[in-house]
């Protein structure tokens, strides 16, 4: 049976190991991470895509706003919060440099004219209305 580690008392990760673990459950197959992992006041552990989120505040409680109005109150710091948010961003920019640097992308070669026969005019997605 594989040995599980559990949070701390108060709820919030240990600096390494337990938070890492939760933050590797969240990857896209050693792409980077998808999602930011976050706590609620029960203690329950969720992802959110940093994508969809409009704002952080910290009123004493951490409150995430996403983009459609949702909230949620988390129990991690705001600074760690954005910590997370950076952090994410960064990877994806990486990521993207790394792509960028092994691309294996080649233009296609051209095709031989098919001059032979003319092409069918396009057809309309809609029919106009007259």
């Amino acid at each position: 049976m594989p040995h599980h580690r559990r949070a701390p008392a108060d709820g919030r990760p240990e600096a390494h190991g337990w938070a890492h673990a939760a933050l590797a459950a969240c990857t896209d197959h050693g792409r980077g991470l998808a999602m930011i992992v976050v706590t609620r006041l029960t203690g329950d552990r969720f992802g959110i895509n940093p994508d969809l989120i409009q704002r952080v505040d910290s009123a004493p409680d951490t409150i995430i706003t996403l983009i459609d109005g949702t909230k949620y109150i988390v129990s991690e710091p705001l600074t760690e919060v954005i910590g997370r948010i950076d952090e994410r961003a960064a990877q994806v920019l990486a990521r993207s440099q790394e792509l960028r640097a092994i691309s294996r992308l080649a233009p296609v070669p051209d095709l031989p004219d098919d001059d032979d026969e003319p092409l069918d005019p396009p057809l309309p997605l809609r029919p106009r209305s007259v």
